[in-house]
Order: structure tokens, then sequence, then C-alpha cells
């Protein structure tokens, strides 16, 4: 016998829903749980392997900011998927973002961002481009108060970060470790360097 849903009732709509669905389990036990619903999204790493740099963003997050005061985070480009196809997602929100015109991408995998509490699911890419790629600012939508900053750094000072516990986003994590399983030649010898911050192209 599988778990039911009673009912919901919405108690927070705006970015996203908030809602609170009344449960009974198979055991017929009534429990009441809080579900923050905003659908599908979508995260890419773009990496140059001929250059052997990563192009990614930073910007504030309020949560972090009301939780250990962190004012920035460097993450891969993502968003919530208004497209059908999940890859064209993927594409608008790196040029949005960063202003880079990516092609085919690599899937890596589909999954529930945070489980616990959200309906998202997010699907991860990974996606080759050339300095040439870049064709717009970036910087993020206006009108949806985004505010940021493009960073390029070499793909040995992102394996540094990530193994030094420096890369903190999960999904940017996710995706740095699947680039080095499945791309290992293009990190050299691993050292720490400062990231570029990119200037708008």
């Amino acid at each position: 016998m599988a778990p039911s849903i009673r009912g919901t009732r919405t108690v927070h709509e705006g970015w996203s829903t908030v809602l609170v669905a009344d449960l009974t389990m198979p055991d017929g036990t009534r429990r009441s749980r809080e579900v923050e619903d905003h659908g599908r999204a979508v995260c890419v790493l773009p990496y140059d392997p001929e250059r052997r740099v990563a192009l990614l963003i930073q910007q504030f997050r309020a949560p972090l900011f009301y939780a250990e005061g962190v004012t920035d985070l460097i993450e891969a480009p993502a968003g919530l998927l208004d497209e059908t196809d999940a890859e064209d997602g993927a594409r608008r929100e790196a040029y949005e973002e960063t202003g880079l015109r990516l092609g085919r991408l690599e899937p890596v995998a589909s999954v529930w961002s945070m489980p616990g509490i959200s309906t998202e699911r997010m699907q991860l890419f990974l996606g080759a481009y050339r300095e040439g790629d870049r064709i717009g600012e970036g910087g993020g939508l206006a009108e949806e108060g985004e505010d940021i900053t493009v960073v390029e750094m070499p793909l040995s000072t992102l394996a540094a970060m990530s193994d030094a516990g420096e890369i903190t986003d999960m999904k940017t994590l996710a995706l740095v470790l699947a680039l080095r399983l499945r791309h290992p030649s293009l990190f050299g010898r691993v050292a720490v360097a400062r990231p570029e911050l990119v200037t708008p192209a």
C-alpha cells in the first residue's frame, strides 16, 4: 500500500509556491509535510577544452546571507525551466547569465535538488565552448533583479577549490566532479589561483 495525499493547502504563493500536504502513510498514520513547489530546473557547467578554463557566475543569495552571512556564491549557470526541452533551457540560462552561446550539451543527470522539501528536479549538463562563443555581456536579467558577475577560471583551479571544500554549491560541485571523471585529460597539475572576473564582451 502506498502513501496517499488527502489534500493540500497553499500557505504562500510567489516566485515559488509553498503548500502543506496532508498525508496518510501505509500504516494509517496521518502526517503533514511542507512542500516548496516550483517544478523543473536546469544547470550547465560551460568549459573551454582548448584553453582549459570554465565559465561560472558569482551572485548574492539571500538564504545564504540569512544563514551564515555569505555575500556571494560561485556557481554554474542555472535556472527554472520555461521550455519543453531542457537543453534549450540550459542554453538560454548560459546566454542570459554569461553571454555564452552553447551548442551541443553533454547530459550528466536528472536529480532532485532538495527532496526533503522541494519538488525541484534539475537536469545537469556539461557544455564545451570556444573563446569566440562568448557573444553577449551576460549578467542576468535586470527585470528579475539579477546582479551576476561572470567568473572565468582555470580548470586546475576549479579542481583545487573543489578538493579544498571551497565549491559550496551542490549542483556546481556535482558538475565539477562529473567533468573531472569524464574528461580527466583536461586537468593537469592542480594549483590554486585567483579566479579572474570577466569583463563584458
